[in-house]
């Protein structure tokens, strides 16, 4: 059996189970093959997926360091702490769980850690920007705890700040959570925590989508101003798919106890040392330069699209993800985004500020460049990509020139390894 990425990758795969190899290894061959453009979506190094497919996966050890419910977890008692000392270091805090299975329960953890049933929870509403678990009316974040939600000014499509604190303190909520999945513009979590502070509220502040920004310093620090912080550890941190709850050592405890025992069993230990890898990966000067050309590429492609005409949410942005509004270029996001597909270019169709569509047929597109950025593209390349994305929106229904584009794409991203990958690395 083999463990390691590269020309054994999959033999024992290929051998036992041929459908789920063709499966993996056409998925290989597309995320080769396109322009990976949904923001929350990267490409992690071969040292992380050796860590994550290893012997750990067969590991079971409910409980924490020291104080497990089985016994022979000498090596993964020492893993874990590692993990956890290398998020405290990075993120510059006093407390790290690291045995989150992904972000959304995670977000649980806190709320149940924190709050009581019946207790206001305040996020960013969805179709602003923010995420299901801040408070959406679909996710059960809303169904065992209140939730109020604060919106963008029409005008700007920008958090106002007077009118949260002015929410706050009319609604006095129990937790205030900053954070977002389609927010193109910087978080001031020194103001989030102003008017927590003044609400008497718990300061939440969600970095899934920016945590990679901020440990290459380009994106504010919440962690002098939050209570807790948490992060899904896939996205611009380039790590497996997991997440991590970062806290103040006073709430240390009410935190560990809401994940395990309160709504989790034994954690993933192998996605856990796929964390740690990316942790040490991201202590590195070579990621803090990754993190500024995501941005840099970010403007550049932001730049282009302004230029051809594109409307873009806030006009502009400050971090890895643009906004399309894309009314005033007669087509709606689902349709943009499947052309876009069919072109090899991978997008999202997306919700805008103030959307008149449902969210099934929204009017926005959302695009980003974690994974281009991984793959050594930079601002010449983001130009080419945005001359590509409005000839395709201009096509849509082209089948002729979406196939001519596909073809164009598919032999530039073969100039530019996809790490971690067996083919054309």
């Amino acid at each position: 059996m083999t463990t390691h990425v590269g020309d054994q990758y999959l033999v024992e795969t290929e051998r036992v189970d041929p459908e789920i190899f063709g499966l993996i290894k056409a998925e290989e061959r597309y995320q080769v093959d396109t322009i990976r453009l949904i923001p929350s979506e990267n490409y992690t190094s071969r040292a992380v997926m050796e860590a994550t497919g290893s012997v750990l996966a067969n590991k079971y050890s409910e409980g924490y360091p020291g104080k497990r419910y089985y016994e022979g977890q000498r090596n993964i008692d020492q893993l874990e702490t590692l993990v956890q000392e290398r998020a405290k270091s990075l993120f510059h805090v006093e407390h790290a769980n690291v045995q989150p299975y992904s972000g959304s329960p995670a977000n649980l953890a806190v709320y149940v850690g924190l709050l009581e049933p019946g207790d206001t929870i305040m996020g960013m509403a969805l179709p602003h920007g923010g995420h299901l678990t801040h408070g959406w009316t679909a996710s059960a974040t809303s169904k065992f705890w209140k939730a109020v939600r604060y919106e963008v000014e029409e005008s700007t499509q920008l958090i106002d700040y007077d009118r949260v604190r002015a929410m706050a303190l009319e609604e006095r909520p129990r937790i205030i959570v900053a954070g977002a999945t389609a927010y193109p513009r910087q978080f001031d979590f020194a103001r989030f925590g102003e008017i927590a502070r003044e609400a008497g509220a718990y300061f939440l502040a969600d970095i899934s989508h920016i945590s990679g920004l901020i440990v290459a310093g380009v994106h504010p620090d919440p962690a002098p101003h939050a209570d807790v912080v948490m992060t899904t550890t896939h996205k611009t941190l380039r790590g497996p798919r997991g997440a991590m709850i970062l806290c103040r050592a006073e709430h240390a405890e009410a935190i560990d106890k809401a994940v395990f025992p309160g709504l989790q069993g034994g954690p993933h230990e192998n996605t856990i040392a796929g964390i740690g890898v990316a942790l040490k990966e991201a202590a590195t000067e070579d990621f803090r330069a990754y993190g500024r050309q995501i941005v840099a590429n970010a403007r550049a492609l932001g730049g282009e699209l302004l230029e051809r005409g594109f409307d873009l949410v806030t006009g502009g942005t400050d971090n890895h993800l643009i906004l399309l509004d894309l009314t005033g270029k007669k087509v709606i996001g689902k349709k943009a985004a499947r052309a876009l597909d069919r072109a090899n270019i991978v997008s999202n169709y997306n919700t805008v500020p103030f959307d008149p569509r449902k969210p099934f047929s929204p009017s926005g597109l959302r695009i980003g460049t974690p994974s281009v950025t991984t793959r050594g593209m930079k601002e010449a390349e983001m130009r080419e990509i945005g001359r590509w994305t409005d000839e395709v929106i201009a096509n849509v229904n082209d089948e002729e020139a979406l196939d001519r584009i596909a073809a164009e794409v598919r032999d530039f991203c073969r100039q530019y390894p996809a790490p971690g990958m067996s083919i054309g690395d």
